[in-house]
C-alpha cells in the first residue's frame, strides 16, 4: 500500500519498494541504488554474497509491471566505485537495459558517481549535475543543497526506529519536509542512518508491503 504526498501541486505516491512514482509524468524515482556495491567489496577481498545487481533490476522490473513508467529518474549514487564495474555486474545491466530500450533514464550525479565515474555509455543514460530543474522539482543526490524549487533527495539511506513496548523494528523512511523529500536507500545492499523527525518534518516508514506515516 503506497502513500500518496501532494507536494508543488503535483501528486507523488511514496512506495512500499522505497521509490516515489510520478503518475502525471510516468516517472518512477529512486535514490542510492548502489549498482555493484558487492561486486567492490568482493574486490577488496571481503565474502559477500553475489546477486544483488539482479535483485535490484528485478525490484525495477517489478515496480514497471505494476506502474506505467517512461522515465526512471536515479537520484545519484548508480555504480558504488569504480570496482563495481565487474564484468558479470556490467553484463546484467546492459541486458536488462536491452529488454527497455525505449525507456528514459536520467542520472543526477552524487558522490560515489564522482569516484566511480560516469555509467557506460552503452546504457544510454542522460546524466546531470544536482541540482537539476525538471517541471516543479529539483532533483538532487544531497538533500541539503539549495534549490530554487522543491527538493527530491537521496545520499543519507534514511531509517527509523519504530517502538512498541520493548520490541523495535528498523525500517526505511521517507522524511517530508515543506522544501523537499528525502528517499530511502533502493538498493539491496546499503546500510541506513537513523533519523529522528525534526520540526517541521513528517516521516514515513516503509515494511515493504505497506507505507505508514509517523504520528
Amino acid at each position: 500500500m503506497s502513500q500518496l504526498l501532494t507536494v508543488a501541486s503535483e501528486a507523488l505516491l511514496l512506495l512500499p519498494q522505497k521509490a516515489v512514482y510520478w503518475p502525471r509524468e510516468r516517472m518512477l524515482i529512486v535514490a542510492d541504488i548502489h549498482f555493484g556495491k558487492a561486486a567492490a567489496f568482493r574486490a577488496q577481498g571481503v565474502p559477500v554474497p553475489a546477486g544483488t545487481t539482479s535483485a535490484n533490476l528485478g525490484a525495477l522490473d517489478q515496480l514497471m509491471a505494476r506502474y506505467p513508467v517512461c522515465h526512471i529518474m536515479f537520484l545519484g549514487d548508480f555504480l558504488h566505485a569504480r570496482t563495481a564495474r565487474a564484468p558479470a555486474t556490467l553484463a546484467a545491466m546492459q541486458a536488462w537495459r536491452a529488454r527497455h530500450p525505449s525507456l528514459q533514464l536520467t542520472l543526477v550525479r552524487g558522490n560515489h558517481d564522482v569516484h566511480a565515474g560516469d555509467p557506460p555509455a552503452a546504457l544510454r543514460i542522460d546524466v546531470v549535475d544536482e541540482p537539476y530543474g525538471y517541471g516543479p522539482f529539483a532533483f538532487c543526490h544531497h538533500p541539503d543543497l539549495a534549490a530554487p524549487a522543491f527538493v527530491l533527495a537521496g545520499h543519507v539511506h534514511p531509517v527509523y526506529y519504530l517502538r512498541s513496548g520493548w520490541e523495535a523494528v528498523m525500517l526505511p523512511c521517507f522524511v517530508a519536509a515543506a522544501d523537499r523529500l528525502l528517499l530511502p536507500s533502493f538498493g539491496a545492499f546499503t546500510g541506513g542512518h537513523v533519523v529522528t523527525p525534526q520540526p517541521g518534518q513528517r516521516l514515513f516508514v516503509t515494511s515493504g508491503e505497506a507505507v505508514l506515516a509517523i504520528p
